[in-house]
Protein backbone atom coordinates (compact mmCIF):
# COMPACT_ATOMS: atom_id res chain seq x y z
CA UNK A 1 0.00 0.00 0.00
CA UNK A 2 2.98 1.93 1.13
CA UNK A 3 4.54 1.26 -2.39
CA UNK A 4 1.18 2.57 -4.19
CA UNK A 5 0.74 5.72 -2.40
CA UNK A 6 4.77 6.62 -3.17
CA UNK A 7 3.65 5.59 -6.88
CA UNK A 8 0.66 7.82 -6.98
CA UNK A 9 2.43 10.82 -5.56
CA UNK A 10 5.52 10.62 -7.94
CA UNK A 11 3.07 10.13 -10.95
CA UNK A 12 0.93 13.40 -9.24
CA UNK A 13 4.59 15.09 -9.57
CA UNK A 14 5.15 14.00 -12.80
CA UNK A 15 1.92 15.11 -14.35
CA UNK A 16 2.38 18.30 -13.03
CA UNK A 17 5.80 19.17 -14.58
CA UNK A 18 4.47 17.36 -17.98
CA UNK A 19 1.91 19.67 -17.99
CA UNK A 20 3.95 22.46 -16.92
CA UNK A 21 6.96 21.51 -19.85
CA UNK A 22 3.43 21.46 -22.55
CA UNK A 23 2.90 24.97 -21.38
CA UNK A 24 6.67 25.98 -21.36
CA UNK A 25 7.59 23.87 -24.47
CA UNK A 26 4.79 24.10 -26.40
CA UNK A 27 3.29 26.90 -24.76
CA UNK A 28 5.94 29.40 -25.48
CA UNK A 29 6.67 27.80 -29.08
CA UNK A 30 2.86 28.72 -29.59
CA UNK A 31 3.04 32.20 -28.71
CA UNK A 32 5.98 32.83 -30.72
CA UNK A 33 4.32 30.53 -33.47
CA UNK A 34 1.47 33.75 -33.50
CA UNK A 35 3.77 36.59 -33.50
CA UNK A 36 5.75 34.66 -36.39
CA UNK A 37 2.28 34.01 -38.04
CA UNK A 38 1.71 37.71 -38.08
CA UNK A 39 5.43 38.99 -39.59
CA UNK A 40 5.74 36.17 -41.77
CA UNK A 41 4.04 34.85 -45.30
CA UNK A 42 1.73 31.01 -45.17
CA UNK A 43 4.86 30.41 -48.12
CA UNK A 44 7.22 30.54 -45.66
CA UNK A 45 5.74 28.15 -43.28
CA UNK A 46 5.61 25.66 -46.29
CA UNK A 47 8.64 26.21 -46.91
CA UNK A 48 9.61 24.49 -43.79
CA UNK A 49 7.19 21.94 -44.33
CA UNK A 50 8.33 20.54 -47.38
CA UNK A 51 11.28 19.47 -45.68
CA UNK A 52 9.98 18.38 -42.28
CA UNK A 53 9.05 15.25 -43.01
CA UNK A 54 12.91 14.39 -44.07
CA UNK A 55 14.07 15.98 -40.63
CA UNK A 56 11.40 13.87 -38.79
CA UNK A 57 12.59 10.24 -40.39
CA UNK A 58 16.25 10.94 -39.66
CA UNK A 59 15.61 11.99 -36.19
CA UNK A 60 13.78 8.65 -35.94
CA UNK A 61 16.42 6.61 -37.64
CA UNK A 62 18.78 8.10 -34.88
CA UNK A 63 16.49 6.79 -31.77
CA UNK A 64 16.08 3.62 -33.31
CA UNK A 65 13.75 2.57 -30.56
CA UNK A 66 16.72 2.82 -28.09
CA UNK A 67 14.85 5.17 -25.90
CA UNK A 68 11.75 3.17 -25.38
CA UNK A 69 14.10 0.12 -24.89
CA UNK A 70 16.34 2.15 -22.49
CA UNK A 71 13.42 3.44 -20.22
CA UNK A 72 12.03 -0.02 -19.86
CA UNK A 73 15.06 -1.65 -19.16
CA UNK A 74 15.75 -2.01 -14.81
CA UNK A 75 19.53 -2.52 -14.65
CA UNK A 76 20.44 0.06 -17.27
CA UNK A 77 24.39 0.14 -16.94
CA UNK A 78 27.09 2.71 -17.76
CA UNK A 79 28.56 0.57 -20.61
CA UNK A 80 24.95 0.54 -22.00
CA UNK A 81 24.55 4.27 -22.30
CA UNK A 82 27.81 5.09 -24.19
CA UNK A 83 26.90 2.50 -26.23
CA UNK A 84 23.96 3.70 -27.39
CA UNK A 85 25.02 7.55 -27.38
CA UNK A 86 27.99 6.83 -29.73
CA UNK A 87 25.18 4.70 -32.13
CA UNK A 88 23.56 7.89 -31.68
CA UNK A 89 26.21 10.53 -32.61
CA UNK A 90 27.51 8.48 -35.57
CA UNK A 91 24.13 7.90 -37.00
CA UNK A 92 23.07 11.41 -37.37
CA UNK A 93 26.03 12.35 -39.09
CA UNK A 94 25.41 9.34 -41.59
CA UNK A 95 22.04 11.16 -41.92
CA UNK A 96 23.09 14.76 -42.40
CA UNK A 97 26.01 13.56 -45.23
CA UNK A 98 23.04 12.37 -47.00
CA UNK A 99 20.69 14.75 -46.53
CA UNK A 100 23.38 17.22 -47.86
CA UNK A 101 24.12 15.40 -50.80
CA UNK A 102 20.68 14.74 -51.92
CA UNK A 103 19.09 18.46 -51.18
CA UNK A 104 19.58 19.42 -54.98
CA UNK A 105 17.42 16.27 -55.30
CA UNK A 106 14.59 17.17 -52.97
CA UNK A 107 14.87 20.98 -54.42
CA UNK A 108 14.17 20.12 -57.81
CA UNK A 109 11.14 17.71 -56.73
CA UNK A 110 9.52 19.88 -54.95
CA UNK A 111 10.37 23.26 -57.71
CA UNK A 112 11.69 25.29 -54.47
CA UNK A 113 15.41 26.28 -55.34
CA UNK A 114 15.93 27.48 -51.62
CA UNK A 115 15.18 24.77 -50.28
CA UNK A 116 19.22 23.56 -50.80
CA UNK A 117 20.34 25.65 -48.71
CA UNK A 118 17.67 25.59 -46.19
CA UNK A 119 18.23 21.79 -45.85
CA UNK A 120 21.81 21.84 -45.46
CA UNK A 121 21.38 24.51 -42.77
CA UNK A 122 18.17 23.02 -40.68
CA UNK A 123 19.94 19.57 -41.34
CA UNK A 124 22.14 20.11 -38.58
CA UNK A 125 19.53 19.76 -35.76
CA UNK A 126 19.98 15.86 -36.63
CA UNK A 127 23.33 16.28 -34.85
CA UNK A 128 22.26 18.66 -32.36
CA UNK A 129 19.50 15.93 -31.38
CA UNK A 130 21.38 12.76 -31.03
CA UNK A 131 23.36 14.43 -28.44
CA UNK A 132 20.69 15.32 -25.83
CA UNK A 133 18.72 11.36 -26.62
CA UNK A 134 20.80 9.84 -23.46
CA UNK A 135 20.48 12.76 -21.26
CA UNK A 136 16.72 12.73 -21.91
CA UNK A 137 15.81 9.31 -21.16
CA UNK A 138 18.33 9.44 -17.77
CA UNK A 139 15.56 12.04 -16.65
CA UNK A 140 12.58 10.33 -18.03
CA UNK A 141 13.66 7.04 -16.51
CA UNK A 142 13.89 8.97 -13.57
CA UNK A 143 10.68 10.41 -13.55
CA UNK A 144 12.09 13.81 -13.25
CA UNK A 145 10.35 16.03 -15.06
CA UNK A 146 10.99 19.01 -13.44
CA UNK A 147 14.43 19.32 -14.83
CA UNK A 148 12.69 18.14 -18.37
CA UNK A 149 10.35 21.19 -18.08
CA UNK A 150 13.22 23.93 -16.56
CA UNK A 151 14.98 23.10 -19.75
CA UNK A 152 12.16 23.42 -22.52
CA UNK A 153 11.49 26.77 -20.29
CA UNK A 154 14.30 28.56 -20.77
CA UNK A 155 15.59 26.73 -24.52
CA UNK A 156 11.86 27.84 -25.85
CA UNK A 157 12.11 31.31 -24.13
CA UNK A 158 15.95 32.34 -25.59
CA UNK A 159 15.19 30.41 -28.73
CA UNK A 160 11.88 32.03 -29.41
CA UNK A 161 13.32 35.88 -28.77
CA UNK A 162 16.06 35.01 -31.17
CA UNK A 163 13.67 33.96 -33.56
CA UNK A 164 11.09 37.10 -32.81
CA UNK A 165 14.19 39.26 -33.48
CA UNK A 166 15.65 37.61 -36.77
CA UNK A 167 11.85 38.08 -38.32
CA UNK A 168 11.62 41.66 -37.33
CA UNK A 169 15.18 41.93 -39.14
CA UNK A 170 13.59 40.50 -42.29
CA UNK A 171 14.98 37.50 -42.19
CA UNK A 172 12.08 35.74 -44.21
CA UNK A 173 11.69 31.83 -44.19
CA UNK A 174 14.81 31.49 -41.94
CA UNK A 175 13.74 33.07 -39.02
CA UNK A 176 11.74 29.66 -38.65
CA UNK A 177 15.45 27.72 -39.42
CA UNK A 178 16.75 30.02 -37.09
CA UNK A 179 13.94 28.95 -34.64
CA UNK A 180 14.59 25.15 -34.89
CA UNK A 181 18.21 24.87 -34.87
CA UNK A 182 17.84 27.54 -31.84
CA UNK A 183 15.85 25.50 -29.52
CA UNK A 184 17.18 21.85 -30.35
CA UNK A 185 21.14 23.65 -29.38
CA UNK A 186 19.70 25.23 -26.29
CA UNK A 187 17.75 22.12 -25.55
CA UNK A 188 20.56 20.00 -25.83
CA UNK A 189 23.04 21.92 -24.17
CA UNK A 190 20.84 22.63 -20.55
CA UNK A 191 20.18 18.73 -20.91
CA UNK A 192 24.25 18.38 -20.28
CA UNK A 193 24.17 21.34 -17.95
CA UNK A 194 21.50 19.82 -15.37
CA UNK A 195 22.05 15.90 -15.92
CA UNK A 196 25.76 16.45 -15.83
CA UNK A 197 26.50 12.63 -17.49
CA UNK A 198 29.62 11.82 -19.87
CA UNK A 199 29.84 8.81 -22.18
CA UNK A 200 32.87 6.13 -21.66
CA UNK A 201 35.17 5.31 -24.12
CA UNK A 202 33.54 2.19 -24.52
CA UNK A 203 31.35 0.09 -27.29
CA UNK A 204 29.94 -3.18 -26.20
CA UNK A 205 28.13 -5.18 -28.97
CA UNK A 206 26.63 -7.31 -26.73
CA UNK A 207 24.19 -4.36 -25.06
CA UNK A 208 23.76 -2.94 -28.85
CA UNK A 209 22.03 -6.22 -30.09
CA UNK A 210 20.15 -6.42 -26.68
CA UNK A 211 18.78 -3.58 -27.13
CA UNK A 212 18.67 -3.14 -30.90
CA UNK A 213 16.45 -6.79 -30.19
CA UNK A 214 13.56 -4.65 -28.92
CA UNK A 215 14.12 -1.86 -30.58
CA UNK A 216 14.65 -2.17 -33.82
CA UNK A 217 11.32 -3.15 -34.34
CA UNK A 218 9.94 0.13 -32.56
CA UNK A 219 12.46 1.55 -35.16
CA UNK A 220 10.70 -0.03 -38.03
CA UNK A 221 6.99 0.77 -36.66
CA UNK A 222 7.85 4.81 -35.46
CA UNK A 223 9.74 5.24 -39.54
CA UNK A 224 6.25 4.11 -40.82
CA UNK A 225 4.90 6.33 -38.20
CA UNK A 226 6.97 9.07 -38.65
CA UNK A 227 6.26 8.96 -42.74
CA UNK A 228 2.58 8.79 -42.34
CA UNK A 229 2.13 11.65 -39.84
CA UNK A 230 4.13 13.83 -42.26
CA UNK A 231 3.30 12.57 -44.98
CA UNK A 232 0.57 15.45 -46.33
CA UNK A 233 3.62 17.67 -45.79
CA UNK A 234 5.33 15.47 -48.60
CA UNK A 235 2.09 15.47 -50.56
CA UNK A 236 0.45 18.75 -50.42
CA UNK A 237 3.71 20.69 -51.19
CA UNK A 238 4.39 18.64 -53.94
CA UNK A 239 0.82 18.68 -55.68
CA UNK A 240 -0.33 22.26 -54.53
CA UNK A 241 1.34 25.60 -53.70
CA UNK A 242 3.54 26.66 -50.60
CA UNK A 243 0.58 28.71 -49.78
CA UNK A 244 -1.75 26.07 -49.23
CA UNK A 245 0.73 23.91 -47.37
CA UNK A 246 1.31 27.09 -44.95
CA UNK A 247 -2.60 27.47 -44.48
CA UNK A 248 -2.31 23.49 -43.88
CA UNK A 249 1.11 23.62 -41.88
CA UNK A 250 -0.31 26.19 -39.34
CA UNK A 251 -3.06 23.98 -38.50
CA UNK A 252 -1.82 21.59 -37.42
CA UNK A 253 0.59 22.73 -35.41
CA UNK A 254 -2.03 24.48 -33.91
CA UNK A 255 -3.80 21.47 -33.53
CA UNK A 256 -0.80 19.31 -32.16
CA UNK A 257 -0.47 22.28 -29.42
CA UNK A 258 -3.83 20.70 -27.97
CA UNK A 259 -4.07 16.79 -28.88
CA UNK A 260 -0.17 15.46 -29.65
CA UNK A 261 1.20 17.60 -26.82
CA UNK A 262 -0.92 16.16 -24.23
CA UNK A 263 -0.93 12.74 -25.67
CA UNK A 264 3.07 12.91 -25.58
CA UNK A 265 2.95 14.38 -21.72
CA UNK A 266 0.64 11.41 -20.96
CA UNK A 267 2.62 8.62 -22.50
CA UNK A 268 6.05 9.74 -21.94
CA UNK A 269 4.62 10.10 -17.65
CA UNK A 270 2.63 7.06 -17.84
CA UNK A 271 5.43 4.57 -19.27
CA UNK A 272 8.05 5.09 -17.49
CA UNK A 273 5.35 4.46 -14.46
CA UNK A 274 3.09 1.64 -15.86
CA UNK A 275 6.82 -0.22 -17.03
CA UNK A 276 7.60 -0.37 -12.93
CA UNK A 277 4.41 -2.26 -11.96
CA UNK A 278 4.07 -4.23 -15.52
CA UNK A 279 4.24 -7.64 -13.40
CA UNK A 280 1.32 -6.75 -11.38
CA UNK A 281 -1.73 -7.53 -14.33
CA UNK A 282 -4.42 -6.20 -11.65
CA UNK A 283 -2.60 -2.59 -11.02
CA UNK A 284 -1.40 -2.37 -14.51
CA UNK A 285 -5.41 -2.64 -15.75
CA UNK A 286 -6.61 -0.91 -13.07
CA UNK A 287 -3.93 2.25 -14.02
CA UNK A 288 -4.28 1.72 -17.17
CA UNK A 289 -8.63 2.32 -17.27
CA UNK A 290 -7.95 5.37 -15.26
CA UNK A 291 -6.01 7.21 -17.06
CA UNK A 292 -7.28 6.31 -20.49
CA UNK A 293 -11.12 7.64 -19.26
CA UNK A 294 -9.03 10.68 -17.70
CA UNK A 295 -7.29 11.12 -21.41
CA UNK A 296 -11.14 11.12 -23.05
CA UNK A 297 -12.99 13.27 -19.95
CA UNK A 298 -10.15 16.24 -20.57
CA UNK A 299 -9.16 15.76 -24.32
CA UNK A 300 -12.42 15.15 -26.53
CA UNK A 301 -14.19 18.54 -24.86
CA UNK A 302 -10.88 20.34 -25.64
CA UNK A 303 -10.26 19.41 -28.95
CA UNK A 304 -14.38 19.33 -30.04
CA UNK A 305 -14.26 22.95 -28.38
CA UNK A 306 -11.55 24.71 -30.50
CA UNK A 307 -13.15 23.15 -33.60
CA UNK A 308 -15.87 24.89 -32.18
CA UNK A 309 -14.32 27.83 -31.38
CA UNK A 310 -11.73 28.19 -34.00
CA UNK A 311 -13.13 31.13 -36.47
CA UNK A 312 -13.09 33.72 -33.74
CA UNK A 313 -10.18 31.80 -32.08
CA UNK A 314 -8.19 32.10 -35.93
CA UNK A 315 -9.24 36.00 -36.82
CA UNK A 316 -7.87 36.84 -32.69
CA UNK A 317 -4.74 35.23 -32.69
CA UNK A 318 -3.68 35.06 -36.64
CA UNK A 319 -5.55 37.24 -38.18
CA UNK A 320 -7.21 37.48 -41.67
CA UNK A 321 -4.66 36.15 -43.67
CA UNK A 322 -4.68 32.44 -42.10
CA UNK A 323 -8.59 32.16 -42.29
CA UNK A 324 -8.40 30.03 -44.87
CA UNK A 325 -6.51 27.38 -41.99
CA UNK A 326 -9.82 27.18 -40.06
CA UNK A 327 -11.76 24.48 -42.06
CA UNK A 328 -8.67 22.64 -42.23
CA UNK A 329 -8.19 22.99 -38.58
CA UNK A 330 -11.28 22.09 -37.44
CA UNK A 331 -11.51 18.88 -39.29
CA UNK A 332 -7.70 18.06 -37.67
CA UNK A 333 -9.41 18.52 -34.16
CA UNK A 334 -12.03 15.39 -35.01
CA UNK A 335 -8.84 13.16 -36.29
CA UNK A 336 -6.76 14.45 -33.01
CA UNK A 337 -9.04 14.06 -30.04
CA UNK A 338 -8.34 10.32 -30.33
CA UNK A 339 -4.18 10.66 -30.46
CA UNK A 340 -3.71 10.15 -25.97
CA UNK A 341 -5.79 7.06 -26.33
CA UNK A 342 -3.81 5.65 -29.30
CA UNK A 343 -0.51 6.54 -27.48
CA UNK A 344 -1.72 4.84 -24.37
CA UNK A 345 -3.03 1.37 -26.27
CA UNK A 346 0.77 1.49 -28.07
CA UNK A 347 2.47 2.28 -24.46
CA UNK A 348 0.59 -1.08 -23.30
CA UNK A 349 2.82 -2.95 -26.01
CA UNK A 350 5.86 -1.54 -25.06
CA UNK A 351 5.20 -1.89 -21.45
CA UNK A 352 4.83 -5.93 -22.30
CA UNK A 353 7.73 -5.28 -24.32
CA UNK A 354 5.65 -6.91 -27.53
CA UNK A 355 7.55 -5.01 -30.10
CA UNK A 356 6.82 -7.43 -32.48
CA UNK A 357 3.01 -6.55 -32.23
CA UNK A 358 3.70 -3.01 -32.16
CA UNK A 359 5.41 -3.13 -35.74
CA UNK A 360 2.21 -5.14 -36.71
CA UNK A 361 -0.04 -2.62 -35.74
CA UNK A 362 1.67 -0.26 -37.96
CA UNK A 363 1.56 -2.25 -40.87
CA UNK A 364 -1.77 -2.97 -40.69
CA UNK A 365 -2.76 0.91 -40.11
CA UNK A 366 -0.60 2.58 -42.72
CA UNK A 367 -1.78 -0.02 -45.05
CA UNK A 368 -5.37 1.04 -44.88
CA UNK A 369 -4.16 4.34 -44.46
CA UNK A 370 -2.58 4.03 -47.67
CA UNK A 371 -5.84 3.06 -49.48
CA UNK A 372 -8.22 6.07 -47.66
CA UNK A 373 -5.19 8.58 -49.67
CA UNK A 374 -5.40 6.48 -52.59
CA UNK A 375 -8.76 6.73 -52.81
CA UNK A 376 -9.09 10.37 -52.10
CA UNK A 377 -6.79 11.02 -55.42
CA UNK A 378 -8.92 8.74 -57.46
CA UNK A 379 -12.05 11.00 -56.35
CA UNK A 380 -10.23 14.18 -56.57
CA UNK A 381 -11.00 15.28 -53.04
CA UNK A 382 -8.27 17.47 -52.79
CA UNK A 383 -6.88 18.92 -49.32
CA UNK A 384 -9.91 18.41 -47.52
CA UNK A 385 -10.32 15.17 -48.56
CA UNK A 386 -6.86 14.15 -47.47
CA UNK A 387 -7.28 15.33 -43.89
CA UNK A 388 -10.80 13.18 -43.92
CA UNK A 389 -9.07 10.18 -44.48
CA UNK A 390 -6.19 11.06 -42.06
CA UNK A 391 -9.49 11.75 -39.88
CA UNK A 392 -11.12 8.13 -40.87
CA UNK A 393 -7.95 6.58 -40.13
CA UNK A 394 -7.59 7.94 -36.74
CA UNK A 395 -10.99 6.52 -35.68
CA UNK A 396 -10.34 2.69 -37.68
CA UNK A 397 -6.82 2.54 -35.77
CA UNK A 398 -8.60 2.90 -32.40
CA UNK A 399 -10.20 -0.27 -32.71
CA UNK A 400 -7.14 -1.69 -34.06
CA UNK A 401 -4.89 -0.74 -31.65
CA UNK A 402 -7.15 -1.14 -28.33
CA UNK A 403 -8.02 -5.07 -30.28
CA UNK A 404 -4.11 -5.60 -29.78
CA UNK A 405 -3.38 -3.92 -26.39
CA UNK A 406 -6.89 -5.93 -25.12
CA UNK A 407 -4.36 -8.87 -25.42
CA UNK A 408 -1.78 -7.99 -23.01
CA UNK A 409 -4.11 -6.58 -20.47
CA UNK A 410 -7.81 -7.88 -20.79
CA UNK A 411 -9.65 -4.31 -21.30
CA UNK A 412 -11.24 -4.80 -24.42
CA UNK A 413 -12.15 -2.55 -27.47
CA UNK A 414 -15.73 -2.81 -26.08
CA UNK A 415 -15.05 -2.15 -22.62
CA UNK A 416 -12.87 1.18 -23.70
CA UNK A 417 -16.00 2.08 -25.72
CA UNK A 418 -18.28 2.21 -22.83
CA UNK A 419 -15.82 4.00 -21.00
CA UNK A 420 -15.44 6.69 -23.45
CA UNK A 421 -19.03 6.90 -24.84
CA UNK A 422 -20.57 9.70 -22.38
CA UNK A 423 -17.48 11.81 -22.57
CA UNK A 424 -17.70 11.60 -26.21
CA UNK A 425 -21.53 12.40 -26.48
CA UNK A 426 -21.13 15.10 -23.87
CA UNK A 427 -18.37 16.74 -25.70
CA UNK A 428 -20.38 16.75 -28.96
CA UNK A 429 -23.63 18.34 -27.78
CA UNK A 430 -21.23 20.95 -26.09
CA UNK A 431 -19.61 21.54 -29.03
CA UNK A 432 -22.37 22.00 -31.75
CA UNK A 433 -24.28 24.00 -29.07
CA UNK A 434 -21.38 26.20 -29.00
CA UNK A 435 -20.93 26.06 -32.97
CA UNK A 436 -24.47 27.01 -33.32
CA UNK A 437 -23.70 30.11 -30.54
CA UNK A 438 -21.45 31.77 -32.64
CA UNK A 439 -24.53 32.03 -35.28
CA UNK A 440 -26.47 34.29 -32.93
CA UNK A 441 -23.80 35.99 -30.57
CA UNK A 442 -22.58 39.70 -31.93
CA UNK A 443 -19.84 39.82 -35.05
CA UNK A 444 -17.24 41.15 -32.49
CA UNK A 445 -14.56 37.93 -32.49
CA UNK A 446 -13.64 38.72 -29.08
CA UNK A 447 -16.80 38.55 -27.38
CA UNK A 448 -17.83 34.90 -29.84
CA UNK A 449 -15.35 33.65 -28.04
CA UNK A 450 -15.38 34.48 -24.69
CA UNK A 451 -19.19 33.67 -24.46
CA UNK A 452 -18.35 30.30 -26.42
CA UNK A 453 -15.89 29.35 -23.82
CA UNK A 454 -17.88 30.55 -21.09
CA UNK A 455 -21.45 28.73 -22.55
CA UNK A 456 -18.76 24.96 -23.55
CA UNK A 457 -17.84 24.97 -19.90
CA UNK A 458 -20.94 25.49 -18.34
CA UNK A 459 -22.43 23.14 -20.61
CA UNK A 460 -19.61 20.03 -19.95
CA UNK A 461 -19.34 20.16 -16.31
CA UNK A 462 -23.05 20.80 -16.04
CA UNK A 463 -23.70 17.11 -18.13
CA UNK A 464 -20.99 15.62 -16.64
CA UNK A 465 -22.37 16.30 -12.89
CA UNK A 466 -25.89 14.68 -14.37
CA UNK A 467 -24.63 11.84 -15.45
CA UNK A 468 -22.59 11.55 -12.34
CA UNK A 469 -19.27 10.65 -14.57
CA UNK A 470 -16.42 10.08 -11.94
CA UNK A 471 -14.06 11.64 -13.70
CA UNK A 472 -15.02 14.77 -13.19
CA UNK A 473 -14.40 14.21 -9.58
CA UNK A 474 -10.83 12.79 -10.11
CA UNK A 475 -9.82 15.68 -12.49
CA UNK A 476 -10.78 18.04 -9.50
CA UNK A 477 -9.07 15.62 -6.92
CA UNK A 478 -6.08 15.91 -9.36
CA UNK A 479 -5.70 19.60 -9.76
CA UNK A 480 -5.68 20.03 -5.65
CA UNK A 481 -2.05 19.38 -5.39
CA UNK A 482 -1.51 20.74 -8.88
CA UNK A 483 -2.54 24.35 -7.92
CA UNK A 484 -1.27 23.66 -4.68
CA UNK A 485 2.45 23.38 -6.35
CA UNK A 486 1.41 26.17 -8.83
CA UNK A 487 0.64 28.36 -5.73
CA UNK A 488 3.93 27.32 -3.99
CA UNK A 489 6.20 27.66 -7.15
CA UNK A 490 4.39 31.11 -7.91
CA UNK A 491 5.29 32.65 -4.01
CA UNK A 492 8.72 31.37 -4.28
Amino acid sequence: MKEFSSLKKKTISAVFWSFFDLIANHGIQFIIQIILARLLLPEHFGVIGMILVFIAISNSIVDSGFTQALIRDQHTTQEDYSTIFYFNLVMSFILYVMLFISSKSISIFFEEPQLVEIIRVLSIVVIINSLAVIQKVMLMKRVDFRTITKISMVSSFVSGTITIVVALLGFGVWSLVINMIALQFFQTLLFFFYNRWLPSFTFNYQSFKRFFGFGSKLLLSGLIDTIYNNIFFFIIGKAYSSIQLGYYSNAVKFRDLASQSLASTIQRVTYPVLSAIQEDEERLKLGFKRIIRISAFINFPLLIGLAATANPLFHILFGEKWIPSVIYFQLLCFAGMLYPLHALNLNILQVKGRSDLYLLIEIIKKSFFSLLILLSFFLKLGIIGLICAAMLNSYVSLFINTYFSAKEIAYSFREQLKDLMFPFLISLLMGVSVYLLGDVLPSNHFVQLVFQIIIGIIIYIGMSKILRIQELTVVFELLVPLLSKIKYWSIR
